[in-house]
């Protein structure tokens, strides 16, 4: 019989990373006081706010978290702050992948990196108004972490669906549940990578988009699960930011379990499924239009499927690692929300049912409280 993994390898550190998106407290409309508000979060309310490619966004990051529900409280203690900043800024912080309203494009952040970005790629840099999340989870070497990566990549497409959560663009409904992905998956280096062979591969194909100039550095690596480029992390970037902590929770402990799993796969010299980089294309692209409720390529069984059965698989797969890891109560929280509630994009869609902002923009407010938060944490 196979010796159990150390508990430790079940357990490691994770980090979350939000983007949000600033706009008129009345329109809706993106407004560009990135800096205002990021100066009022450290200033007054202690909280050191990030900026983004435009002036229309602010990141927070949680500190390095040991259990999905540590994540959690940091995550609603953030939130809650960035939302008083934004108010006292004249302006509203909400939840969503792509602006629901007004103009897309965003005026580019005046730093010299940003700056160069928006010589080097145009519109596409100002078209970039998107907001997403980042889960990190640690990994204990760079090749480790490319080989976790090959594992990791198949999962991708449920990854997405968990917190679909930008339908409209320009007050009208885009048909797509994600239509962030949409507009991300324009970047010449992004969506799902291919398999990695080793780091020197890894580390080699940079080399290559950077000297070929799809990429200004490592950073502009935008595949969807990556060596992050500055922490010992493999890091997923598929996600449209949650609509709830609650539902950003979910995607992180499902994240961080499957990594752990990943971890002790190769550790044990399981191969990762051979799944070519157009099938996942393919895939994410299915999970983007049709969200959790609709049916998507399963590229483990080569077969159209529910999406939310393929959910289910995923954490069916994880569930041994998620009892000894303690966050099988977060995830089993977080999927009775998504029954219960939807995902993000079907919230909106019945907010927007009537065309007024109001309903709109409360249920995208980062310091509405989901229900999940009503419900008791299991100890």
């Amino acid at each position: 019989m196979a010796k159990a993994p150390p508990r430790d390898a079940w357990c490691p550190t994770i980090g979350v990373e939000e983007e949000f998106l600033l706009v008129d407290p009345d329109t809706g409309v993106p407004v560009n006081r990135a800096d205002d508000v990021v100066t009022v979060a450290r200033d007054q309310l202690g909280l050191e706010l990030d900026h983004e490619l435009t002036g229309a966004q602010v990141e927070i990051n949680t500190s390095v978290c040991g259990t999905a529900e540590q994540a959690r409280e940091e995550l609603l203690t953030a939130r809650r702050a960035v939302a008083q900043a934004a108010r006292i800024a004249g302006c509203r912080a909400i939840a969503v992948g792509a602006p629901p309203l007004g103009n897309a494009s965003g005026e580019i952040t005046d730093s010299l990196r940003y700056r160069r970005i928006a010589r080097e790629f145009g519109a596409l840099a100002e078209q970039q108004l998107i907001c997403g999340c980042h889960v990190h989870v640690a990994v204990p070497d760079r090749e480790t972490a490319v080989q976790v990566c090959n594992h990791v990549r198949p999962w991708l497409p449920v990854l997405a669906a968990v917190t679909t959560n930008s339908p409209f663009s320009a007050g009208e409904d885009s048909g797509f549940a994600s239509w962030r992905s949409t507009i991300w998956s324009r970047w010449p280096v992004s969506g799902p990578p291919p398999i990695f062979e080793s780091w020197q591969h890894y580390d080699e194909l940079c080399t290559t988009m950077i000297d070929a100039g799809t990429a200004l550095d490592r950073a502009m690596v935008y595949w969807d699960v990556r060596p992050a480029t500055e922490l010992p992390t493999v890091e997923v970037r598929v996600a449209d930011v949650a609509v709830t902590v609650d539902d950003t929770v979910l995607l992180a402990a499902l994240v961080r379990a499957l990594v752990a799993q990943a971890g002790v796969d190769v550790a044990d010299g399981v191969p990762a499924p051979q799944i070519p980089q157009e099938t996942l294309r393919q895939a994410c692209w299915g999970v983007a239009n049709e969200g959790l409720r609709g049916d998507a390529w399963d590229v483990l069984t080569g077969e159209l499927r529910p999406v939310r059965d393929q959910l289910d698989d995923l954490v069916r797969r994880l569930a041994p690692v998620l009892e000894a890891n303690g966050d099988l109560p977060v995830v089993q929280r977080g999927l009775r929300l998504l029954d219960r509630e939807g995902s993000g994009a079907e919230r909106q869609r019945r907010a927007f049912r009537s065309g007024q902002v109001a309903p709109l923009l409360a249920l995208l407010d980062i310091d509405n409280a989901s229900p999940g938060v009503q419900e008791p944490t299991a100890s």
